[in-house]
């Protein structure tokens, strides 16, 4: 009996062991995916674009977080946010993944997106799902960081 209680703790840890195996390689394999820009931009609805209200975005600034008062003028292409390197801003956050969330334009309209993050990116209280529309002033929230876009 002993011998076969062995034997079942060695079954159970081998199977924990690959388990851990998976899991490691499915978080490398999603930051390999975002780093590669895989994803999709931006929804494929239609594009509105609201003139007159001369409420278009012309910065993002950083308002909570060890990089409050940050600016990043706002062009057309995409910000990707997270702690890798080469990202247009970097966070020193332990809540924020390597490739955490994309803010990118579609026609006058900026979106948020997150790339699979493991704690989530926030627009005002709601979670982030799939490319979300990102009006201006309302706070974008990554971690510690909170973000805005600025006329």
């Amino acid at each position: 009996m002993p011998e076969l209680v062995l034997q079942l703790t060695r079954a159970g840890f081998l199977a924990l062991l690959w388990l851990f195996v998976l899991v490691a390689l499915r978080v490398v394999r999603s930051d390999l995916y975002a780093a590669s820009g895989l994803r999709a931009l931006v929804p494929g609805g239609r594009a509105t674009a609201r003139r007159g209200r001369g409420r278009t975005p012309r910065q993002l600034l950083v308002t909570q977080g060890a990089l409050a008062g940050t600016r990043i003028t706002l062009d057309s292409r995409p910000i990707l946010i997270g702690r890798a390197d080469d990202s247009t801003l970097v966070l020193d956050d332990d809540y924020a993944s390597t490739r955490h969330a994309r803010i990118s334009m579609q026609g006058d309209e900026w979106y948020v997106e997150d790339l699979g993050s493991t704690n989530g990116t926030y627009l005002d209280r709601a979670k982030v799902t799939g490319p979300t529309r990102v009006p201006p002033g309302v706070p974008v929230r990554i971690g510690k960081t909170v973000i805005e876009l600025r006329s």
